[in-house]
């Protein structure tokens, strides 16, 4: 298994280079992988561009982050939801299932439509904070009545129906078409506008949230036999739901902020990942964040292409494609019992 590991991890990584490699050169301008690997090289320092500014600019300045972030946000959405169906024992959960989402949206049309912060908070800011009020809401109120998995996801349903009433509410008393049709946008995931400090902030965060959750590895293990096997086994159930609930809702909340709300990949890619890796999250966790990013490379780089010069909403090309993907693995699981 660990051989077989190794080259699953060795083949998700030359696939998504050669994804990020290509995708980058999809579009209505004319760029070519040598063009890619020129201008990469320069600002890394390793060469002199000998590409004119407008197209170095098209590669390192648009596509390049945008590209860099859809992987960043596939593989922390992926890895999210594998986490989030073992600590929950929920083949239904997903990173949004703690309202995460929800408070995001609501933060974000706060900043947009009704100008709070007076313009000194961003959207992507107002996004996050709305994201934490929300999963601060769904701790203490799962708290309050016991802290048991079942109740977990039952104060995420409560806060993600409260917060979505109130953005439904701001955008529909408060915002003109124009406004309400860039909010809708945003709401159902976009990669549009993405920078380098996006990727980096979103890059950081992933990266510490795969060493927190592969440190967990084994425990995720022990929570497939229910919290008291795993409590019997020595762990601590309590204190290790709550690490592993506040690292992915963390993350949840940063890509929400630089992405929007993008479904499906979190429920439907640890689902396939499964049927390669086994159920050890030892294996699960890296092969389900490679396989989250390289899907949603390819994802945004069909929203950008498909009807261009028009773009498509990234959540609604992954649900097109994560509902019959998701109704072919629970017919494969059906078959199976």
């Amino acid at each position: 298994m660990t051989t077989r590991l190794l080259l699953l991890i060795a083949g998700g990584l030359a696939a998504l280079f050669a994804s990020i490699a290509v995708a980058v050169t999809i579009g209505p301008a004319d760029i070519s992988t040598a063009d890619v690997w020129a201008a990469v090289t320069a600002h890394l320092g390793l060469g002199e561009s000998t590409l004119p500014p407008l197209r170095d600019g098209i590669v390192w300045n648009l596509r390049m982050p945008r590209t860099l972030l859809a992987a960043v946000c596939g593989a922390g959405l992926a890895l999210c939801g594998a986490v989030m169906q073992s600590l929950l024992r929920n083949p239904l959960a997903d990173p949004f299932v703690l309202g995460v989402s929800s408070g995001a949206s609501t933060g974000a049309v706060a900043v947009v439509v009704l100008g709070v912060g007076g313009g000194a908070v961003s959207l992507s800011a107002g996004a996050f904070i709305g994201a934490l009020l929300s999963f601060g809401l769904v701790l203490a109120l799962s708290h309050s009545l016991g802290g048991s998995t079942d109740r977990v996801v039952l104060s995420g349903v409560a806060a993600m129906q409260l917060f979505s009433a109130l953005t439904s509410f701001t955008v529909l008393t408060s915002a003109d078409a124009d406004t309400t049709r860039a909010v809708l946008f945003w709401l159902l995931g976009s990669l549009t506008g993405a920078g380098w400090t996006d990727v980096l902030l979103c890059a950081v965060v992933l990266a510490a949230v795969l060493l927190v959750c592969l440190g967990h590895a084994r425990t995720l293990d022990a929570f497939a036999f229910g919290e008291e096997a795993a409590a019997a086994l020595g762990v601590r159930v309590t204190r290790t739901r709550l690490v592993l609930l506040c690292a992915t809702a963390l993350l949840t909340a940063t890509l929400v902020s630089s992405a929007g709300a993008i479904g499906f990949v979190g429920l439907v890619l640890p689902h396939a990942t499964r049927a390669l890796t086994g159920s050890g999250h030892a294996r699960l966790l890296p092969v389900t964040a490679l396989a989250g990013a390289i899907f949603l490379v390819w994802v945004d780089t069909a929203a950008r292409t498909v009807i261009d010069p028009q773009e498509v909403p990234v959540g609604v090309v992954t649900s097109l494609i994560g509902v019959p993907a998701f109704v072919a693995v629970l017919y494969r699981g059906r078959r199976k019992t």
